[in-house]
Parts: C-alpha cells; structure tokens; sequence
C-alpha cells in the first residue's frame, strides 16, 4: 500500500523539522509551498520533501489543497492531507492500514485542535483529511472540505491520532473576507452561513452575527441539530453583549431543546444564571448538564464543560444557597479534575463567559 502525504505550507520554517518527523511513516512527502519568505522550502527540501512552490493569486485554501493534492503520484493508494502546524502521533500508518477496508474513500480519525492549559486534550473531534486519491476535491475558499463525487464510504482509524500545535503569532484577518465569499458563493450552503456568523461573533460585530445566524437557523438545509445549537448559543452571546439577557435567556433554552444530548447549552445557560444570581436555577442547569456524560466528538463541543468547570460552578451555586456540605463535595471533584480549582465558597470561579 502506497501513503503520500500532501501539505501547503508559508513562513512555517519553525515548524518543519517536527512536522518531517511526524510525517516520516509515509512512502513521500509533497507539499505546495505558496509563498514563503523564510527558508520554509528548503528546510523540508533537505528533510526529505518534494516541494513546489507557487503563489495563488487570489489567495483561496481549496484551490491551493487542490494544487497540493495534485502533486502525489499517480500510484497512490491513500493520501494524507496535514498542515505544518499539525503533528500525527507515532504508528498512525500502522493503524491506519489496518483499519482501511475495499472501498473505503476515507478515513475518520482522532484530530486534537487545542489543548488545555495543562496540557490536557482541548477541542476535539473526529477528522477526514485522509482519502484515496481520485475520488474528491477540495471546495470553499476557506473552512475547507473535500467534496465527492459519489456517496463517501467512511472507516474509523482507532489509534491514529493527530494533534493541532498552532503558531500564535499568525493573523487570521483574511478568514472574514473569505468567509464572505464563501458564503456569497454559496448562498444555500447553510455550513457557510454558520462560519461566517461566527466570524462576525469572534470579531465583536454582535448585530451582523446575530441576522446571520439566524439566516442560518432559517435555512432549509440547516438540519444537524448540534451546528444549529452552536448559532443558538452564539447567538445569545452576542445577545449578552448587546445587554439584552432575557432575549439571550431564551436562545440558549431552544439550543438545549435542540441538542438535549450536549452539555454546552446547558452551561451557558449556567452561567447566566450565575451572573444575574439566579443561584437556584444555576444549580439547576448545572446538575443537568453533569448528567450527560457522553461527549460527542464534533467540532461544536467546548472543553469547558467537560472538565472541572461545571463542578466550580455547581460548588459556587451551592455555597450561595447555604449548601455548604454539597459546595465542598463539588469542589473536592472539581480538585480531581483540576488540582488548581478553587476551594468551596461565594467567590470563587469565573462565571462569566
């Protein structure tokens, strides 16, 4: 069986040596270098990479996969698509061979995006950049995805595990740009819709996020419920931020009616309560959520709220109502989760959002 890896790269000479190494199970390595200013090119030419490289011009993520892709050999039996700022965990091609089957176009895999301050998985959730060769295309100038000719068959790759280490110093100010053209070249597309209102939301421009959410919401195609549940909550955050906290109070119960298997509705709802004092309810919610103890593995979910945050908040609602035995319980679980939580007592934790 014959695996290529496949990249673009810019500017990420820092990143190569580990990236090379990680990559190292694949029969090649072949990456589109786009531009770079630094010695990217030549650092992964002298580890081992084919690289070309060529400017896009306009600038577009799937033109530029689709270019990428393009350079694998024709005998290829599985291609792999990275980033340089991503690491694949040792024996991924062992377990990835194993678990791939006749007829399969893709493979599904663990993809660790961010990691929490201690070190601990962050968001996460099951990846598909790894395809036969042949059968799909890249498509949207940005937020990317392969789109196929025919219906995918998916396999689920156990022990294959890629993890996201990204540079903090690169700037994102070209995503809303693209996210608009995404969304203008494919106004019924309700994926693109949901991007770039929650572009609009990470830049603070609360009003073009809250009409483009809910033109998401209003969408024929907007079916999967933990996406539409996401545009709630969104929604009433910005709707906090524009002070209008009962209106934000009921987006977040229709996220919960939306999605009652997620916890993430349930602690923003939490947490408002806890800001307006409402400490009965908070408990209420909090409860509710710890419930859930099955965490999906998509994009929407927060690690927030599948570590020591809800115990701090319930131990917080309960030392606020007189629950003092309860408010130490809570907080002795969220000191197993983290060992940095707050004691029990009326100040402690975050309870923003």
């Amino acid at each position: 069986m014959r695996i290529y890896v496949y990249a673009i790269a810019k500017d990420e000479e820092p990143f190569a040596a580990r990236w090379m190494a990680s990559m190292a199970e694949a029969d090649g390595v072949y990456v589109l270098d786009t531009g770079s200013a630094d010695g990217t090119a030549a650092a992964l030419e002298a580890l081992g990479a084919h690289v070309t490289v060529e400017r896009i011009v306009p600038w577009r993520f799937d033109v530029a996969r689709n270019r990428s892709m393009d350079l694998a050999p024709d005998d290829a039996d599985i291609l792999v698509c990275t980033d340089l700022d991503e690491v694949l965990c040792p024996g991924w091609r062992a377990a990835l061979e194993a678990a791939w089957r006749p007829g399969c176009t893709t493979a599904r895999y663990e993809y660790v995006w961010s990691f929490q301050p201690d070190g601990s998985d962050g968001v996460k959730f099951l990846y598909e950049k790894v395809h036969r060769p042949g059968v799909c295309r890249w498509v949207y100038p940005v937020h990317e995805v392969l789109r196929y000719e025919t219906e995918p068959v998916y396999c689920f790759v156990p022990g294959m595990r890629l993890e996201h280490h990204p540079d903090g110093t690169k700037s994102r100010g070209e995503y809303l740009g693209l996210l608009q053209l995404s969304a203008a070249e494919n106004p019924e597309d309700d994926r693109c819709r949901h991007y770039l209102g929650r572009e609009y939301m990470f830049r603070g421009r609360w009003g073009e996020a809250v009409e483009t959410l809910r033109g998401h919401l209003a969408m024929p195609s907007a079916t999967w419920a933990p996406e539409r549940a996401a545009s709630m909550r969104y929604i009433a955050r910005c709707l906090e931020h524009l002070d209008r906290r009962d209106e934000a109070e009921l987006w977040l119960l229709r996220a919960v009616f939306e999605a009652p298997e997620q916890r993430e509705p349930l602690m923003d709802l939490a947490r408002l309560m806890a800001a307006q004092g409402r400490w009965a309810e908070c408990e209420r919610y909090c409860r509710r959520a710890l419930d859930i103890t099955r965490r999906d593995m998509n994009y929407t979910t927060e690690p927030e709220a599948w570590g020591a945050a809800p115990w701090e908040l319930l131990s917080r609602a309960c030392a606020e109502q007189g629950y003092d035995e309860w408010a130490a319980n809570c907080a002795r679980k969220a000191r197993e989760l983290r060992p940095d939580a707050p004691l029990p007592g009326k100040q402690m934790g975050n309870i923003g959002n």
